[in-house]
């Protein structure tokens, strides 16, 4: 799910990696809208938030959702630097470095009590920028989990290719594509829902919950990987035996 990259990546892997963190950003996203009101998995919103503020001459607002916009960037920024760096010695544990990172703030956030506002909404933004990088560097820019508005886009423009495209292939990329998008909208929608369900009784105790998810993931993707070398040494093993 995160360690094949171009041509060992199959559908599969999206697929798991799209549902599984979108499902998160769902859960991270409610988590924020509830707790400071604020969208923390994206940030077209809070430019024209910043445009109203600057046109009310009220600066210091403006300022405040420049930082949101900032440290979304800054979480891609770190993401994808923490990538790099770790990948020139040691790349097959170089996604988990970004993930272990954001299970560590999404614990923090939740754990931590009497803390502003604008600090759970700074956090949550470079949390959600961190996760996006690593799902769009993981699958080559084909899965996103933190934003629909590009999702609905492509979304819309491949349900309408299918009145036009009707050669096998063009129908079978088109269908695996639709299915993929379709599914990170649900998953989306999934977490939102449960994650409001929950913040009543939890509030933002329901992050530990969205680190648990990004845990099982990461193990469950190291588990895979060993029990596939496993079974080549020991397939190996059996030929030497046998000739």
């Amino acid at each position: 799910m995160f360690r094949h990259k171009g041509n060992r990546r199959t559908f599969s892997h999206n697929l798991r990696l799209a549902s599984t963190l979108s499902f998160v950003a769902g859960i991270v996203n409610i988590a924020g809208v509830l707790s400071v009101a604020t969208l923390t998995t994206n940030v077209t919103g809070h430019f024209a938030f910043f445009a109203e503020a600057i046109s009310l001459k009220n600066y210091s607002k403006a300022l405040t959702f420049m930082a949101f916009i900032f440290f979304f960037l800054l979480g891609a920024f770190v993401s994808n630097f923490l990538v790099e760096i770790t990948a020139i010695k040691k790349p097959k544990i170089a996604h988990a470095i970004p993930m272990f990172l954001e299970i560590i703030l999404l614990c923090l956030i939740g754990l931590t009590k009497n803390i502003t506002s604008e600090y759970i909404a700074y956090t949550l933004l470079f949390a959600m920028g961190l996760q996006n990088a690593l799902v769009t560097k993981i699958s080559q820019s084909t899965v996103r989990t933190t934003h629909l508005t590009g999702l609905f886009t492509d979304l819309g423009i491949e349900l309408s290719q299918l009145f036009f495209y009707k050669k096998a292939a063009e129908l079978k990329r088109l269908s695996v594509s639709i299915f993929l998008r379709i599914s990170i909208i649900l998953f989306f929608f999934f977490g939102c829902i449960l994650g409001g369900l929950f913040y009543k009784t939890y509030e933002l105790k329901i992050l530990l919950f969205a680190a648990f998810i990004l845990a099982i993931a990461l193990i469950y993707d190291n588990l895979v990987v060993y029990y596939h070398l496993i079974k080549r040494k020991i397939n190996r093993t059996l030929k030497r035996g046998f000739f």
